[in-house]
């Protein structure tokens, strides 16, 4: 098995990006953010630390912004690199740029704890329908961060770069 602070290294401009997205929707639905380190050696590789979130709307949008833009940089970024006039250095550079970002997409379960939690909250003042479809979302994303081990997240990022491709 390959030692995660390998991943990581060999990964880091994914975990960068994955920061980044947190912040962003941290600042675009103005929640205070205290501290943010994009990339460490150890576990967890990065964090953002903000204030606690006073909406519902708030968790789940900085919970899943990784997964928003994430892949879409990786797609976009991928488009570039197969799509542009440029060296092939620069290429192979891209889609490294592309499938790190790819890979580490996901939000973590530490995430998904704060959206299945504020839905119990809401669930029980009374929240909407919506507030149920949470459940299913945070169970698959639970589920494809157990799946690392079996590399769930090479395959998406792959597909994420594929599609990007025009393949």
């Amino acid at each position: 098995m390959i030692p995660m602070w390998l991943i990581f290294l060999l990964t880091f401009p994914g975990v960068i990006m994955h920061e980044m997205s947190h912040k962003k929707f941290c600042d675009w639905l103005g929640v205070r953010v205290q501290k943010v380190v994009y990339f460490k050696f150890g576990n967890p590789a990065g964090f953002v630390l903000h204030e606690a979130p006073s909406t519902y709307r708030q968790i789940f949008w900085i919970s899943i912004g990784p997964l928003i833009l994430s892949s879409i940089f990786t797609v976009l970024v991928s488009f570039i690199a197969f799509h542009w006039f440029v060296p092939e250095w620069s290429q192979l550079v891209l889609l490294w740029i592309a499938f790190s970002i790819g890979f580490q997409s996901f939000p973590s379960n530490h995430d998904m704890r704060h959206i299945s939690g504020a839905s119990r909250s809401a669930l029980g003042q009374g929240g909407s329908f919506l507030h149920y479809l949470a459940f299913p979302f945070v169970w698959l994303i639970k589920i494809a961060n157990s799946t690392r081990f079996f590399w769930f997240n090479i395959f998406y990022a792959v597909l994420l770069v594929l599609l990007g491709s025009g393949l």
